[in-house]
């Protein structure tokens, strides 16, 4: 049994007092009047600070001369301001009517030549209910990009096509490639492509790499690449791809599309995080299940910065091959950490109907939009949690 010591009891001073504890009284004395005097120095000085900065938080987001997110030259009074929560007025109402990103892994396609081809754009997408971005993304998808699926050993064609107004490039975590070669900036209007080998399963991030790396993920240029291994994995009856991403906005997207803020970025303090890029999507649309069924989450962690602890509210992992490591899996996980561009693999096998949240057990994450339901059976009704 843990024992604790108990707390010494305070000493009475001596009654009277003497010369020395006089002293000791007035210096304190003094001491107060000087912390007083210099927090209402410090008061001041952040009062000023902050009508300094409050202009500029609204173009934290403003571009150089090349087109890329730059933060502001002066400091920035802290906390910086969050737009989390913020939607339209008829949010519930957006959200319904707001078509769900399929999540669903498509097929592998035939032959031993996958040819990819993706086009950048800078395009406006939904983030949040009534709440729209400037995204540098994938034309025909938005953030995050199509979901590549492969076989081990089959070889990727990859073609970009620069359709924005500022260079791009695409880097494949599942590639083993010689980056200055392979993921090199490609120009605005031109096109690039090049080889690889899938040689290692396992679900992996793709991303632009082009500096600073930091505004271009965050902006929403990302996806996952999903390489069967050549021996299948056990038989799953669900197969569902999740990217986890934040975004750092400039203002809080109703009244007009907000933009990146490079501060808030650096900062790591994101207004949302979702999963394929919307908030709560899978809470209103969830995804589905048969009571029985062995349902297969595919997760990356795109970022750009934190971590996604993925967790499916009441259940267990029946099986985790954890940061992509194909070669084993553990059994009986409850959660498991997915760095960020990292990625990792989940089985769950469900047998009693009802509404099973998945989110980042980080719970920050949740209370800015990571978070979704797997509808396992007929199931009325919704829930948050």
């Amino acid at each position: 049994m843990a024992t604790y010591q108990a707390s010494t009891p305070a000493r009475r001073p001596p009654r009277g007092g003497s010369e020395s504890d006089v002293g000791v009284k007035i210096l304190a004395l003094f001491l107060g009047l000087a912390v007083a005097v210099l927090a209402i120095a410090t008061v001041v000085l952040v009062g000023v600070a902050s009508d300094n900065d409050g202009g500029a938080q609204a173009g934290t987001a403003a571009t150089d001369h090349s087109g890329h997110a730059a933060a502001e030259a002066s400091a920035v009074s802290l906390p910086l301001q969050s737009f989390a929560g913020q939607t339209g007025d008829n949010a519930e109402e957006l959200a319904q009517a707001h078509q769900a990103t399929n999540a669903a892994l498509p097929a592998v396609p035939a032959g031993d030549l996958v040819q990819v081809h993706m086009t950048l754009k800078d395009m406006v997408v939904e983030i949040a209910p009534g709440v729209k971005y400037n995204t540098w993304a994938f034309d025909g998808h938005g953030a995050p990009g199509p979901i590549v699926h492969v076989r081990q050993g089959q070889t990727v064609e990859m073609t970009l096509t620069n359709g924005g107004a500022i260079p791009h490039s695409i880097d494949f975590h599942a590639a083993r490639i010689a980056p200055n070669k392979a993921f090199k900036d490609v120009a605005p209007g031109e096109s690039f492509s090049f080889r690889f080998e899938a040689t290692d399963p396992g679900v992996f991030m793709y991303h632009c790499g082009t500096k600073p790396v930091l505004a271009h993920i965050a902006n929403g240029m990302y996806g996952a690449i999903v390489v069967d291994p050549a021996k299948a994995l056990p038989k799953a009856d669900k197969e569902y791809v999740l990217v986890a991403s934040e975004w750092y906005l400039n203002g809080d997207g109703v009244a007009q599309p907000a933009s990146l803020d490079m501060a808030k970025a650096r900062a790591m303090q994101p207004d949302w995080t979702t999963f394929n890029g919307y908030a709560n999507q899978y809470v209103t649309h969830p995804l589905e299940a048969d009571p029985g069924e062995t349902v297969r989450f595919y997760v990356v962690a795109a970022g750009p910065t934190l971590d996604t602890n993925f967790h499916v509210v009441g259940t267990i992992f029946d099986r985790a091959w954890v940061n992509s490591d194909m070669t084993q899996f553990e059994r009986g996980v409850q959660t498991v950490g997915v760095p960020a561009g990292g990625g990792a693999v989940f089985d769950v096998k469900i047998d009693e109907p009802g509404l099973y949240p998945f989110v980042s057990h980080s719970f920050a994450h949740v209370d800015l939009g990571q978070v979704g339901l797997l509808k396992v059976g007929d199931v009325p009704g919704t829930m948050t949690h």
